[in-house]
């Protein structure tokens, strides 16, 4: 673990990065004790307050844990795949409000990777998979279903696709795009897409799983794409004409 003082005046998020890299290079191993905040303190040659923002920093990824008494300590935590994801989807979210990416490029990313996903789920797929997708499906179609909770259920479709590829790293990708990006979309796009013509391309996607027939699933999904493609150009010379009222709340 590098251990030359900190300079800079970040030198909260540097000890931060420092730490968490030798973590994530096994330099600091899981369940390891850390030093304590006075030792970090005198290592880094910065004040105990500094080495505790760090410190914070860290826990908020997961990568640490706190235990009281005579034998706690601060310790490295091995985060789950879960815990990685949050933080992902928390920054992708961000990003996208603050509009570090276009639409065109969320659609193309979307497209590419959920193809290879619904590819691998034609194959694999079970019928607990088939039955949650079926369900979206019926709930999609429920006449009085409101704006958030179509978009939610949407979602969900599609995070079960992911899912059923039964592929842990693109499941973990994916998150970027389902749970951070799709939602965006929905906001964008609630007011002018047909929730019928929507549903209907989610029913080609799930014959084609049903069928498991890879390129089917991929078809339905370019369709879908597409689709969504051409109404955010609409919802985008809406918005310049000051028709399109704000989003939906997204419910999970």
């Amino acid at each position: 673990m590098d251990q030359n003082p900190i300079v800079t005046t970040s030198a909260a998020r540097q000890i931060a990065e420092r730490l968490r890299t030798a973590i994530v290079n096994g330099h600091l191993a899981v369940d390891e004790r850390l030093p304590t905040e006075d030792e970090l303190a005198a290592r880094f040659g910065v004040s105990r307050p500094t080495v505790r923002e760090a410190l914070k920093r860290l826990a908020a990824q997961n990568l640490i844990r706190s235990r009281r008494g005579p034998t706690g300590g601060t310790f490295v935590n091995r985060p789950s795949p879960e815990d990685l994801a949050d933080a992902l989807c928390g920054s992708a979210t961000l990003l996208v409000g603050l509009g570090a990416f276009g639409m065109d490029e969320i659609a193309t990313a979307r497209f590419e990777m959920e193809a290879a996903c619904c590819r691998l789920a034609a194959v694999h797929r079970s019928e607990d998979d088939l039955a949650r997708l079926t369900a979206e499906l019926d709930l999609q179609s429920t006449a009085d279903l409101d704006d958030a909770a179509f978009c939610a259920s949407d979602v969900r479709f599609h995070r079960t696709v992911v899912d059923a590829a039964g592929n842990r790293v693109l499941s973990l990708a994916m998150v970027l795009v389902i749970e951070a990006l799709v939602p965006v979309m929905n906001m964008v796009l609630h007011r002018v897409r047909v929730r019928r013509t929507v549903i209907d391309l989610h029913a080609r996607m799930l014959h084609g799983l049903r069928a498991g027939d890879p390129d089917a699933t991929v078809d339905g999904l370019r369709d879908l794409t597409d689709y969504l493609r051409d109404r955010y150009a609409e919802a985008l010379a809406e918005g310049k004409r000051g028709t399109v009222g704000p989003p939906p709340l997204v419910a999970e």
